[in-house]
């Protein structure tokens, strides 16, 4: 099984010091990006540690297919214990990170304890400084950016960063890359903000090579020939669709339709895209550099999830207003679905809908913890009560698009996710679609046979986030190419992706989670016995819990 290479870098920034470790023996089981990740932080942080203390540790990795020229291998993950949901939890960003991580020779790098001063630390194949910047307290992303390029030469592809957000510990804050590219989900920028880090920066020219096999540029070239929609309006394509079919969340989650769905269309994207937008080493460029020429707004976006959040779910059917909002939420570092929902939750409770200069002002009270912000900085699971509203989330983390009470087998994908509601954990909902090939569909009602293939897809996607490969290559790399990139049997694939999502659900065990978590704020049909059947075939215990000798245990038997 192909896998990354080299050691782990430990930060401890209580010390100012680092270290590395061999780890050959997990990379050689858990191939790298977030799987390997997981592994370590199972094995290395308290089951009882605070999300926002020193005792959390912050992992960043790559994996095997971050060493070829492929197309949809632009990408790297990050994992911890989020402050959102409590759980153990992995983002993925897109970008131009990945390449330069590699040039630090490490295979993954572990930020420990917390500084007590802001820094920034600068990871080389040479090692790791340790830079006090307090004239950076409450920067924003892009005058972090500029900072580290005018004083270090170093681009933000080289960067990870966090916003006032993050250092203010908003539970939904992202941490950022190249300036606007996030690993969005969870709060993982409030845990970098809560070590009192500000920024770290990789560059190096120490890469370990993985023999990567020529399928590589076969599929590069696919996706450069490709002219799917996504090319043209990234994942917004899917806004009139989705609404369509009545699974777009509307005004706080009371609808399913939106009659202005047309005004935040992927065809008003597009024509707001002003030039090609990537990832490194990807001809499918599903990126949105877009502009608007009579107000000089840029900004990168919006994809669907975005445009579902700041513009249906807050009653908004303008797109520049949308974009102005993304615009936002990327300069303070904010998770646009979570920050959206949960502005969408206060106009829900005030009776705003379609109040933009509201929904502006609460992007930067939220990010600023200023008046009704503080509360709002915590999410929806910790204000609904407050606000007189329902509780839309799952585990604690908002809802995406994709709504569960039409696409029944999403629902479910969004109940049994470790991450909490999150469309890419399992990926369930393009089978549901009408779009699909017929051979490959279910029915958008029910649950009939659909917990297997939840199984199945979160398993595949803890590979695909552990080689790591972009969840939008599944038109282009089948189970039988994943198979040969990296040299081992789908089924040998699926057996480490289904050990991952075990050590997260142990994880989380130990933290208290169990059957009452894997729940939803609506009811789907025959919804206890998917979930009884989805543990059964997982080798789980009835209550969602995975018992101690249960995570090395072979999968049961069909």
């Amino acid at each position: 099984m192909k896998h990354v290479h080299g050691p782990l870098c430990s930060i401890d920034l209580d010390e100012r010091s680092s270290s590395t470790e061999d780890v050959d023996d997990d990379l050689e089981s858990f191939i790298g990006g977030r799987a390997l990740a997981t592994k370590l932080a199972h094995d290395r942080i308290p089951f009882d540690a605070d999300p926002l203390g020193a005792d959390n540790r912050l992992y960043f990795a790559t994996g095997p297919l971050q060493h070829s020229q492929m197309s949809f291998t632009g990408r790297m993950s990050a994992t911890a214990v989020s402050p959102l949901t409590d759980g153990l939890l992995s983002s993925n960003a897109g970008g131009f990170l990945s390449r330069n991580f590699t040039g630090t020779g490490y295979s993954a790098v572990e930020v420990t304890g917390a500084s007590d001063d802001l820094v920034i630390v600068h990871v080389t194949d040479e090692g790791v400084e340790f830079e006090a910047v307090p004239e950076l307290e409450e920067a924003k992303v892009p005058e972090t950016c500029e900072y580290i390029e005018d004083e270090h030469g170093l681009e933000s592809d080289h960067t990870v960063v966090v916003g006032p957000a993050g250092e203010n510990e908003v539970r939904f804050a992202s941490i950022m890359t190249s300036e606007e590219r996030a690993f969005g989900r969870g709060g993982l920028g409030a845990v970098l903000g809560s070590k009192n880090v500000k920024a770290i920066t990789f560059d190096g020219d120490s890469t370990n090579e993985v023999d990567i096999p020529p399928l590589q540029m076969e599929v590069h070239g696919e996706a450069a020939q490709s002219d799917h929609i996504m090319k043209r309006q990234g994942t917004s394509s899917m806004t009139e669709f989705a609404n369509t079919v009545e699974a777009l969340p509307t005004r706080y989650f009371s609808e399913l339709s939106f009659e202005g769905a047309e005004g935040v269309s992927g065809d008003r994207v597009e024509e707001k895209k002003y030039k090609k937008g990537t990832c490194s080493a990807c001809a499918f460029a599903c990126k949105l550099p877009t502009r608007d020429e009579e107000s000089g707004l840029e900004t990168e976006g919006p994809e669907y999830e975005t445009v579902m959040a700041f513009g249906p779910n807050s009653g908004v059917d303008d797109i520049v207003d949308v974009m102005q909002s993304n615009k936002l939420c990327d300069e303070y570092g904010l998770d646009t679905i979570s920050c959206g929902d949960t502005v969408a939750a206060y106009l829900a409770s005030e009776d705003e809908f379609g109040n933009v200069d509201l929904i502006h002002d609460l992007v930067e009270k939220i990010a600023y913890r200023e008046g009704v912000g503080d509360d709002l900085a915590e999410g929806i699971d910790r204000v609904h009560e407050d606000l007189g509203v329902d509780n839309w989330t799952v585990k604690g983390l908002e809802f995406p698009a994709h709504d569960g009470r039409t696409l029944n087998g999403q629902g479910l994908a969004f109940a049994t996710s470790n991450r909490g509601a999150d469309h890419m954990y399992a990926e369930f909902y393009p089978y549901e679609y009408p779009l699909v090939d017929s051979e490959k569909a279910f029915e958008k009602e029910g649950l009939d046979d659909k917990p297997p293939k939840v199984i199945e897809l979160e398993n595949v996607n803890a590979i695909k986030d552990s080689a790591v490969l972009c969840k939008f290559s599944r038109d282009f790399v089948d189970e039988d190419r994943l198979s040969t990139l990296l040299d081992a049997d789908y089924e040998d694939l699926l057996e480490v992706g289904g050990r991952v999502v075990s050590l997260e659900r142990h994880f989380n065990n130990q933290r208290g989670f169990d059957r009452d978590d894997d729940s939803l704020p609506y009811e789907l049909p025959d919804f206890d016995a998917a979930l009884d059947e989805y543990y059964a075939e997982r080798g789980w215990n009835d209550d969602g819990t995975v018992a101690d000798d249960q995570l090395n245990a072979a999968p049961a038997d069909d």
